[in-house]
């Protein structure tokens, strides 16, 4: 029987000497002098670019991505295999959640479900295809959907992709005002996983908003993305910076670095209720090369309301 995965923040590192002996330490406390140094590597190297070359970035997006994942393909796929002890939402669920389910029409995608899914920026399937392959829930259906139609293209190519349990899609997460192939308050569950941080910041709320609407009452928001001060905001160079904790990769894409406030910000505007928002700050570990790396990433739970009789919807 295959042994799960321990759940984020049991292993510690209480003697630094050890630190060699595994490939990862969980919930480091930086020192004042780590956190002092961050702070001045970022003040550094945040002199914003000029702002023809913000919009060309910001224009250039959807191409930036697509030769993103024509370059890499499936290469770039990883197995999260941490998602269902993290996120036990993903998992096949009790008949008992399955109550007061929104219905679709007949010949919609996922009419017959019992359980829906959506995961937004779906990649070339890394967590899409570990859910299938997991959750063999029958009123279990997947959407799953990316800026990039050549991502998209990818998950449809691939041998686990199943159109009776899954429907990837092209959509832009920023567009709000574009459709999705189902109605509002239809969604049991919403999938964010190192994807708002590649919107420009001005977007986020509105996005955030309109995914909120699609929840059914008591539906939640899932979302793992990057920390304030992770190690890829700090290996940053000049000439990169668009905006404050905002910066483009060297190959176009770009990425935002969040704390918890601004996260919880943006889910309580969009009348999401708090289950979870923590650090996890992780200490990584080559020991060949007797490296180590502090990664920093945030890690949220939010739900919908359920409206009781007499309430207002939306109330928080």
């Amino acid at each position: 029987m295959e042994i799960a995965r321990p759940q984020f923040g049991t292993r510690f590192l209480t003697d630094p000497r050890q630190v060699f002996q595994h490939n990862a330490w969980d919930n480091v406390e930086w020192t004042d002098e780590q956190e002092a140094a961050a702070k001045k590597k970022v003040s550094e190297n945040s002199q914003p670019l000029p702002t023809e070359k913000q919009e060309e970035y910001n224009s250039r997006a959807n191409e930036f991505w697509n030769d993103f994942y024509t370059i890499h393909e499936n290469r770039f796929f990883k197995d999260r295999h941490w998602l269902f002890t993290e996120f036990t939402e993903l998992a096949p669920q009790s008949t008992a959640s399955h109550k007061c389910q929104s219905e679709l029409g007949a010949d919609a995608y996922g009419a017959a479900a019992t359980y829906r899914i959506l995961e937004v920026g779906c990649g070339v399937g890394n967590t899409v295809f570990p859910i299938l392959k997991t959750n063999n829930d029958p009123g279990l259906f997947v959407y799953c959907c990316d800026f990039s139609s050549t991502a998209v293209e990818l998950v449809k190519a691939n041998p686990d992709y199943d159109p009776g349990r899954c429907l990837a899609f092209v959509h832009d997460l920023s567009d709000v005002e574009a459709n999705y192939p189902f109605p509002d308050e239809t969604l049991d569950v919403i999938v964010l996983i190192f994807v708002l941080s590649a919107l420009h910041p001005d977007k986020m709320q509105a996005s955030i908003s309109r995914l909120a609407r699609l929840l059914k009452p008591g539906g939640v928001l899932l979302l793992r993305d990057y920390g304030r001060y992770d190690m890829a905001q700090l290996r940053f160079k000049k000439g990169r910076c668009l905006s404050e904790n905002f910066y483009v990769r060297g190959d176009g894409t770009r990425v935002y670095f969040f704390t918890q406030d601004e996260l919880h910000q943006l889910f309580t505007e969009a009348c999401l209720e708090k289950i979870q928002n923590m650090v996890d700050r992780r200490l990584q570990v080559n020991r060949g090369k007797q490296l180590t790396m502090y990664r920093v990433w945030i890690q949220c739970k939010y739900r919908k309301p359920i409206c009781h009789p007499g309430e207002t919807e939306g109330k928080t």
